[in-house]
């Protein structure tokens, strides 16, 4: 039988995860596979051989990046099962994820834990626009970004745009040290955070440097349109009439938007009304836009979190009662 060869190339997975620390899995793979000379060089496998052995060949390796696209990890035990297991039902469970959203960093599963987040998961998969309103620590954000990183992985979206207004505090850009990229990376971080509980380190970097993923502040979304992309506007509460208008006319064919925000921690200049508030109540009737609350209960931070939550719930409640 005469021999061919054949270049494989590792689309979308990191060669570093397949190939395993010091070539380990490479190895693995070359030793059920005597017969054909294996060559990796970056996201290419160079393979020489006869033309079924390189096919099955070929299958293996397609199932394995399958199983790390889904779960950001395997094990030497997990590459061997791919290799040695050829039934059609275990095919199929590579990409069985049941209640998981992504497979995060190192294995770990990310899931909607609270009845409220998956009320968010289904929420968005119904419509195309959700507002996610609740107090911090509820998850709001962080299940909204694995929607996103979800929608990216199974090729729904061609990019992932996060976005934040950078007012928070009453403080001033202006007076922050540093160019503007030092000065709005601490409005950004905690969407940086989630990205990196989501992504290895070195997919992360290509994904930012490519445009994939765009993590940027609300005024630089003005006078464009959003399509194929899966866009989150986050601390939503401390945006402007004007900067809410803007976004949400952003939307482009095949998008989704989350918008996320507390309304009870606006930080804009006082008596200027809050953008969310304002489109809560303009876009309550519009279908196609679902509108899903948070409470104390989705709170999955330290425990005390919650308690701190409602105390200062009853606080208010007890001052507007005084007051009136």
């Amino acid at each position: 039988m005469s021999e061919i060869e054949k270049t494989i190339e590792l689309v979308d997975a990191d060669p570093q995860l397949v190939y395993g620390t010091n070539n380990t899995y490479l190895k693995t793979l070359k030793s059920y596979y005597p017969k054909l000379k294996i060559t990796a060089r970056g996201n290419k496998i160079k393979v020489n051989g006869n033309t079924d052995q390189i096919r099955d060949f070929e299958e293996k390796i397609n199932l394995i990046l399958r199983f790390v696209m889904n779960h950001n990890h395997i094990t030497e035990n997990q590459l061997e099962r791919i290799i040695l297991d050829n039934s059609e039902e275990f095919s199929k469970s590579i990409d069985q994820n049941n209640d998981t959203l992504v497979h995060g960093v190192n294995g770990g599963l990310i899931k909607a834990r609270t009845f409220n987040q998956k009320r968010m998961v289904e929420a968005i998969d119904k419509n195309d626009m959700l507002f996610a309103i609740g107090p911090a620590g509820t998850g709001k954000t962080y299940t909204g970004v694995a929607l996103a990183v979800r929608a990216l992985k199974n090729k729904e979206v061609k990019r992932i745009i996060l976005t934040r207004p950078a007012v928070e505090a009453g403080e001033n850009l202006g007076f922050l040290p540093g160019d503007l990229k030092d000065k709005l990376d601490p409005y950004l971080r905690p969407l940086y955070d989630a990205l990196r509980d989501m992504i290895t380190h070195d997919k992360l970097n290509y994904f930012i440097e490519t445009g994939v993923i765009e993590i940027a502040p609300l005024a630089f979304m003005r006078g464009r349109t959003l399509d194929k992309s899966f866009v989150i506007l986050d601390e939503a509460q401390n945006t402007t009439h004007s900067q809410m208008k803007m976004f949400l006319t952003r939307m482009g064919r095949s998008a989704k938007f989350i918008i996320t925000g507390d309304i009870t921690q606006i930080d804009l200049p006082h008596k200027q009304q809050s953008g969310l508030k304002e489109s809560l109540r303009i876009l309550k009737n519009v279908k196609g836009i679902s509108r899903v609350n948070l409470d104390e209960k989705d709170i999955i931070r330290h425990k005390l979190v919650g308690k701190i939550v409602e105390a200062y719930d009853k606080n208010k409640n007890t001052d507007e009662q005084g007051a009136s």
